[in-house]
């Protein structure tokens, strides 16, 4: 009989398995990596393209571009694509990142054949009406201003403009950048943008032989876009400490962010990394929400984490408290850096944290698309799959000593960007 007085044996995650995709073209060169898995007749696939041309003086093109891109083509109005795309069960996803523009269709795999041409017209022959383009600058303009009210929107955007300055990573958007948009520019971003050397397309679900010679009828001709197109590149300098302090005198919450410049996935450290932010304030159980959410009760939610972009990488804590306590959560997240700097971690508080992370990793691979979402995350960094080997070997092996030396190498007040919006 089941002893419920003691507790089930448990042992380490071992091994974990990835279903690696299988890397094709299409006739015109555009290179698809397919993770062909699953019993469900369900396909996701993701156009990905790579931001060209940044411009500070028109810094919302590319996210214009992917906001109207389903606004209307040379054949399609938008109540048509949405109509059409609808009719078939299928979904269409527009994601603007720093980075990337994803365009992503989820569909079953029978009806490709009737969806995929309706997303090449959008590829291909989007026209950016002018009236479609007037709503959502006005929509636009109207969630800048209500957000703009917002403790917690004002820190992150201030922290990032501290950080990356007037680049795709940091630009300090105003309500003057949506009145200053042209439909020439969304045009002009389109066509060198969306062109099929610049597109990496990914695969995940049920999807077989058949399948791809749809997808490669479809989108293995020539592209009718082409435009000079420079890729993004930026670089970095760390910098100096500072406080920014926006000032709301009826705030009765704070809102704080702060963090530097660090590294990113490229680094041999960056596990390492993350292993020490996991201890810190990755997780609820955390010793940022121990202290500063259990202990002293000055917020409901902290947390801390890095941020791996192509061309930097950040980190970062993020906080609304009481306005009467930010003065004493500053200081308490202050000593709690300064604690992993001088002090060991317990073992005991290590393996939790090892058994947290190998565990997250685990049931994080739920399904064909998450297997392609780990794929994305080396794939676009330049790396392989001992990427994940290494960090799996990592977890499970650092020491405290190692994560102390990480935690003095990485983590220092001084060097951090404070953003407090609210009273300080």
């Amino acid at each position: 009989m089941l002893n419920r007085t003691v507790a089930p044996a448990f042992k380490q995650v071992n091994d974990i398995n990835f279903i690696k995709p299988t890397a094709k073209q299409l006739k015109n060169g555009l290179p698809v990596y397919i993770v062909n898995a699953g019993e469900q007749e369900l396909v996701r696939i993701e156009f990905i393209f790579e931001n060209v041309n940044w411009n500070a003086k028109k810094s919302l093109q590319a996210v214009a571009v992917n906001g109207l891109i389903n606004s209307g083509t040379k054949t399609l109005t938008a109540k048509e694509i949405a109509e059409k795309v609808d009719y078939y069960g299928a979904f269409l996803q527009t994601e603007y990142g720093s980075d990337f523009i994803t365009i992503t269709l989820y569909s079953l795999t029978k009806h490709l054949p009737s969806v995929l041409p309706i997303l090449w017209s959008v590829l291909n022959e989007s026209i950016f009406p002018q009236h479609e383009l007037d709503i959502y600058k006005q929509n636009q303009k109207q969630k800048l201003q209500v957000s703009l009210q917002k403790n917690d929107f004002l820190a992150r955007k201030n922290f990032a403009n501290a950080l990356f300055g007037e680049t795709s990573y940091g630009s300090d958007i105003s309500l003057d950048d949506y009145d200053q948009l042209q439909q020439h520019d969304l045009l002009e971003y389109f066509k060198a943008a969306f062109q099929s050397d610049n597109c990496t397309i990914i695969v995940a679900g049920k999807f077989v032989d058949k399948d791809f010679e749809v997808l490669d009828r479809v989108f293995g001709g020539a592209w009718e876009n082409s435009a000079a197109a420079v890729k993004n590149s930026f670089q970095f300098q760390a910098q100096e400490g500072k406080d920014l302090y926006i000032e709301k005198p009826e705030a009765l919450q704070s809102a704080i962010r702060m963090g530097n410049l660090s590294i990113n996935r490229k680094h041999v450290d960056f596990p390492s990394l993350q292993i020490l932010n996991c201890v810190f304030g990755g997780y609820f159980g955390s010793r940022l929400m121990a202290n500063i959410r259990e202990d002293k009760g000055y917020t409901y939610g902290i947390g801390s984490g890095i941020a791996s972009l192509k061309y930097a990488g950040y980190f970062f804590i993020a906080t609304e408290v009481g306005a009467d306590v930010c003065a004493s959560a500053l200081k308490e997240i202050e000593k709690e850096i300064n604690i992993l700097r001088s002090d060991l971690i317990a073992e005991e508080e290590l393996d939790l944290v090892r058994n947290f992370m190998l565990g997250s990793l685990l049931g994080s691979l739920e399904n064909a698309f998450s297997h392609a979402d780990k794929f994305k995350n080396i794939h676009f960094a330049g790396l392989g799959y001992d990427y994940y080997e290494n960090y799996i070997h990592t977890v499970k092996n650092i020491t405290a000593e190692r994560l102390k030396e990480i935690a003095n190498q990485y983590l220092d007040w001084n060097a951090m960007t404070r953003v407090v919006v609210g009273k300080k």
